[in-house]
């Protein structure tokens, strides 16, 4: 049996370890669960009774200063865990994973779903470290190829392949959603790979509002941060587990968000993805040019978002049209929870 230590830095990180993390207790291996305070993501551990350890309890400033200050405090309380749990393999994202197997000389995997170019600064600090760097086959890792295992997959579809994931319509019901509607989600931007990159504002959230009513579609916010006064009466207000839920029956994702475009794409919900990253993000790209499930619009194109909405709200065969694209995508791909388990308990004999 195994010790298993995973720190988790974000929301869309631990769904993407929670199928793995049942089975692995389930098979009698003990894990260990660290976390930061970010965004939702302690309330999705205690909403799903997950046993966890807050390592960074203050969220850090944006500042360069205060992203590199507060990777060095986490590697050092990952190391005092790790060693005091006698972990023996780390995963996770975060450099403090690799810098924390590499002192203690234990097998580390850093899973990411971003390329090297637009993670560089987070790259420096983790590939030289990390035993393996776990990410989909067409995401790119620099000069550490040696380093990686790729997979036929996202990180998403570890939690929202039909294998685990169940929509349902009464969840949707409980809150009074019409049956007509998109979502809006609006990032707050302020990661490390975020500097510099703008997304949706205020004005133009309107303008989408003003099309989707007259089009007869409700339209439901979800946003990381406050809303401005005059967005507020469109609040998505719910239970946070519940949101890929109100999100599979959405008939479309408008979005500054990587994360939840990848998921749309997954349910097969077309999304329209509003920001400087289009066209940069190999998994995204995958998932336009090759399966149609999502389109990237940068943020100097208002008027083509803007066409891109009116076009895909006109569609009437929007739905079925995407859930084809969908199943082509499936089919091409593996079950990554089944994938990631096995890699782990495997480990060292599934490296290869």
């Amino acid at each position: 049996m195994k010790r298993i230590l995973i720190y988790i830095g974000h929301p869309a990180q631990y769904h993407f370890f929670k199928n793995s993390i049942a089975i692995w207790k389930n098979h009698g291996h003990s894990v260990k669960v660290l976390i930061k305070t970010k965004d939702i993501l302690e309330e999705l551990l205690r909403e799903d009774g997950v046993e966890y350890e807050n390592i960074q309890n203050n969220v850090r400033k944006s500042s360069k200063l205060s992203i590199l200050l507060a990777s060095f405090k986490r590697t050092y309380r990952v190391y005092q865990v790790a060693r005091k749990f006698k972990a023996d393999i780390l995963i996770g994202t975060d450099s403090s994973i690799a810098q924390t197997g590499f002192l203690l000389r234990k097998p580390a995997i850093t899973t990411l779903e971003d390329d090297y170019e637009i993670i560089k600064n987070l790259a420096r600090l983790t590939y030289p470290f990390t035993t393996h760097i776990l990410v989909p086959s067409v995401c790119g890792v620099g000069k550490w190829e040696e380093k990686k295992i790729a997979y036929q997959g996202y990180m998403k579809l570890a939690y929202l392949h039909p294998n685990y994931f169940k929509a349902n319509k009464n969840i949707v019901s409980k809150y009074g959603i019409s049956d007509r509607y998109i979502l809006i989600r609006l990032a707050q931007l302020t990661a490390h790979h975020d500097v510099g990159i703008k997304g949706l504002n205020v004005e133009i959230v309107q303008t989408i509002i003003n099309i989707a009513e007259s089009n007869y579609y409700k339209v439901y916010i979800s946003s990381e941060s406050l809303l401005h006064p005059s967005l507020q009466p469109y609040q998505l207000r719910i239970k946070h587990t519940d949101i890929h839920h109100i999100m599979n029956f959405a008939s479309l994702l408008i979005s500054d968000s990587q994360s939840m475009s990848v998921e749309a794409a997954m349910l097969g919900v077309p999304s329209l993805r509003f920001s400087d990253f289009s066209g940069r993000i190999s998994v995204l790209e995958e998932l336009e040019k090759r399966y149609n499930l999502t389109l990237g619009i940068k943020t100097s194109e208002k008027d083509r978002l803007i066409k891109e909405t009116k076009s895909l709200l006109g569609n009437s065969q929007l739905r079925e049209t995407y859930q084809r694209y969908r199943q082509q995508m499936l089919n091409d791909k593996q079950d990554v929870t089944i994938f990631l388990t096995r890699l782990v308990e495997e480990y060292p004999n599934s490296k290869s």
